[in-house]
């Protein structure tokens, strides 16, 4: 083995670009391959020393990579992407399509099984972080009830969705948690909330010239599955404001678990943890190479098939030893 792990990256878009940048700040690793399908002698990086291969080419250098972390996306990207590359690399993955990670563990577990690899799925913050949290507080506290909020952030898939709509030649959308509901969660109240009750979504759009902007609104505001059972707010601007004020990706959230101990559950206690975040697919990516490191050792270890973040020992993440962590950390 390699004394830095050596890391290639599937899909060079805004996770494959924070995951080029997360690295650099990773001494113990070094980024050995770009992988696109786009035509790789015109894909620009921040890191020309480093080869970029179409991906057709990328189980020919399986050797030479200790884990391929895949920065495609979760609608059709990844659920073919990784149960394939399980089959010869160690891989780390950001699927986060919740309802349907059951089934995607089962296809990539199969294949990394079969190869004896070790494949992380769903990393990131959510699922990832904020599922780590979530499975902490309910063993911290049995009797309790879980809260997550969303944002103020950035939806891709809602603003995707925005500018899917006849008329619009651009728009973002923030997603943002209501703040009673929150409120309402900290004080101990364990309320029963909507969809509607504990966030809204504001819009900010961008309407071709002549269009009919009452119809962009309604379209907006009906638009099942995204904002039909939101409090939506549609605002529409110039595309100079559109770039000027909303080209960032900041993104964070809440989760919250309430719960009582005590004799007679007398004793009200809360459980909070945060993220502010001021670029999604940046902090996304850092998630993404400690993961990395974490399949590295646990591969080495035996370990193999799929895995999520729920079962990675936590100084697996880490690159100093236990000795450190214990006397700095613990």
């Amino acid at each position: 083995m390699s004394d830095r792990i050596r890391i290639a990256i599937l899909g060079y878009g805004n996770l494959g670009h924070g995951v080029e940048l997360a690295i650099r700040r990773n001494p113990d690793m070094e980024l050995v391959a770009f992988f696109t399908r786009r035509d790789p002698a015109a894909l620009k990086t921040l890191t020309p020393e480093v080869p970029v291969y179409s991906v057709d080419k990328a189980t020919e250098r399986k050797d030479d990579i200790d884990v391929l972390i895949l920065c495609g996306g979760s609608a059709t990207d990844l659920p073919v992407q990784s149960p394939e590359y399980a089959k010869y690399f160690n891989i780390v993955d950001s699927f986060d399509t919740h309802a349907r990670i059951p089934e995607h563990f089962a296809a990539v577990d199969k294949s990394a099984s079969e190869s004896g690899k070790t494949a992380l799925i769903s990393a990131g913050w959510d699922p990832g972080l904020f599922s780590l949290q979530r499975l902490l507080g309910n063993c911290v506290l049995p009797d309790g009830h879980d809260y997550t909020f969303w944002g103020k952030g950035v939806s891709q898939g809602h603003s995707d969705a925005i500018r899917r709509v006849e008329g619009v030649v651009g728009g973002k959308q923030y997603t943002v948690p209501v703040a009673e509901a929150m409120e309402r969660v900290r004080r101990g109240e364990n309320p029963e909330l909507t969809t509607r009750e504990k966030h809204t979504r504001e819009c900010f759009v961008v309407a071709a010239p002549g269009a009919d902007k009452q119809r962009i609104e309604d379209e907006i505001k009906n638009m099942p599955n995204y904002f039909a059972d939101y409090d939506t707010t549609v605002n529409f601007i110039s595309a100079e404001e559109l770039e000027r004020e909303h080209s960032g990706m900041p993104h964070g959230g809440f989760v919250m678990r309430s719960g009582v101990t005590g004799e007679n559950g007398e004793t009200k206690q809360m459980i909070e943890y945060s993220l502010k975040l001021g670029s999604n697919p940046e902090f996304t990516s850092n998630v993404l190479v400690c993961c990395a490191r974490a399949v590295y050792r646990m591969n080495a270890a035996g370990c193999t098939g799929a895995k999520t973040i729920f079962d990675v020992p936590p100084a697996y993440y880490s690159a100093e030893s236990g000795e450190e962590l214990r006397k700095h950390l613990l």
